[in-house]
């Protein structure tokens, strides 16, 4: 099944989300690409725990309050931005995970 196909099927609202890729550290602070609209995707706004990919092995958890699930190929590492237009709320990628999608995390507290 394609992404195109999962959505038709089980996604009644796809969204539409804006994301600009981490792509490091400058002098300045984090580095990000321009946002780009990033679509069909899956929000969901339930609060869960998870693992924050950290630089060092020791790592840490965080709530986070909103997964989105990006067709496959997205790029997003942990520290990009995403925008929820709908909302307005820009939330900082705190893990992800690829298998058929790419899965963000939310935090609750906002950057």
């Amino acid at each position: 099944m394609t992404w195109a196909e999962f959505i038709a099927l089980y996604v009644p609202e796809p969204k539409t989300v804006q994301v600009a890729a981490w792509e490091g550290a400058g002098a300045y602070g984090d580095v990000h690409a321009d946002p780009v609209d990033v679509g069909p995707c899956v929000v969901d706004d339930t609060s869960r725990r998870v693992a924050v990919q950290t630089q060092d092995a020791e790592g840490s958890e965080a709530v986070s309050s909103t997964t989105v699930l990006v067709p496959p190929g997205t790029v997003a590492p942990p520290g990009s931005l995403v925008t929820l237009p709908w909302s307005g709320r820009t939330a900082k990628v705190l893990a992800t995970s690829c298998s058929m999608t790419t899965v963000w995390t939310c935090p609750s507290t906002l950057s």
